[in-house]
């Protein structure tokens, strides 16, 4: 692969990944072929800055939950209102983590 290539991938796709696990994400990348990166490229990854705007506005609907895929978590918070607030307000700091935490995973699979 490309070096190149996988650069320009990184610098614009950086905010879906943790910041941790970029190095690891890049040496994967190197190591793939050309088919497997351009599957990467068409990916649609899951943006933290919009889940986290959704969990503020629809936190206590489940909204953010059913989007990231934790459907039993998200039917929790629909019928309880969020447990009466206490786990939106988890969601608040840890909906990002959990975006890109999910992105990296997706990308591993694909990998």
């Amino acid at each position: 692969m490309d070096a190149e290539r996988v650069d320009m991938f990184l610098m614009t796709s950086k905010k879906y990944f943790p910041t941790e696990k970029i190095v690891f994400l890049k040496e994967k990348l190197l190591a793939a072929d050309d088919s497997k990166f351009n599957l990467i490229q068409a990916m649609d990854f899951k943006d933290p800055t919009t889940l986290l705007i959704i969990s503020i506005f629809l936190g206590p609907l489940g909204v953010d939950r059913f989007m990231l895929g934790d459907v039993g978590i998200g039917v929790l918070k629909l019928l309880t209102a969020g447990v009466c607030g206490i786990l939106t307000i988890i969601d608040w700091f840890t909906i990002s983590n959990k975006a890109k935490e999910k992105n990296f995973s997706e990308i591993m699979l694909a990998l």
